[in-house]
């Protein structure tokens, strides 16, 4: 093993620069001016002790941790196990936050057991439902496969900020100005019912409609803040 991986993998360094990165997060939150719009029903169910089921775009991640009220109840966020999705966990628990990293090695089963279990034990579940590889934009059925099981609530969360550069990750990461800046938080309940015995027809409509969901509410958080709504990428005929 080389050097270069060596630090790459030590606890050492990664929970350094998780810190680092938490630093930021917490700057940026200081120095923005936040809306907050929508979030009256999550917050009255996690208050009373009802979980519930939060996605969000890859994109969005930087301000994860202040995106669900963590002030009346608990969340457990799924990660990747990989190094980028490790630091993510990283910076997350150290706002509090719960994680449970997802591996190849770990079959779904195993992995909605446990988010099961959190769920019943009143813990809310956060995904970044186009994560982690991508493509950017195309949601999975994960959480459609744990609202069906479990019955709880979808809430489609986001942020936007005024001033923002994106990263030139394969998600275009919004990474925010950490200076003096205006923001808006986005929380919006997704509605439509997910029958236990759908048919793969129907979990394509009800994925397609989460999807729509969540790039509408995106869209609305960028128009807010001036941004230029995403567009899918062409391609070509």
């Amino acid at each position: 093993m080389n050097l270069r991986k060596k630090l790459a993998d030590s606890d050492t360094v990664l929970n350094w620069f998780a810190r680092r990165f938490a630093g930021y997060i917490r700057k940026v939150h200081k120095n923005t001016a936040w809306q907050r719009i929508g979030y009256e029903e999550l917050d009255a169910l996690v208050d009373s002790g009802e979980p519930v089921i939060l996605v969000l775009w890859h994109q969005r991640l930087v301000q994860s941790p202040y995106l669900f009220p963590l002030d009346k109840g608990r969340v457990c966020t799924i990660t990747s196990a990989a190094r980028a999705g490790s630091m993510v966990g990283r910076v997350q628990m150290l706002f509090g936050m719960d994680t449970i990293a997802m591996s190849s090695h770990k079959r779904h089963v195993a992995l909605s057991r446990e988010v099961l279990g959190k769920m019943k034990q009143g813990i809310s579940i956060g995904i970044a439902a186009d994560g982690p590889r991508g493509p950017e934009r195309v949601l999975s059925t994960v959480p459609l496969v744990w609202a069906r099981t479990s019955g709880k609530r979808v809430f489609g969360i986001t942020y936007s900020v005024r001033h923002a550069r994106e990263a030139g990750t394969w998600d275009h990461m919004l990474l925010p100005r950490a200076r003096r800046n205006e923001g808006v938080l986005l929380c919006r309940e997704w509605t439509d019912p997910v029958p236990r015995k759908a048919s793969p027809e129907d979990f394509e409509v009800l994925r397609q409609s989460l999807e729509d969901h969540m790039n509408q509410i995106t869209a609305e958080a960028d128009e807010m803040m001036g941004r230029t709504p995403w567009a899918p990428p062409q391609t070509a005929d």
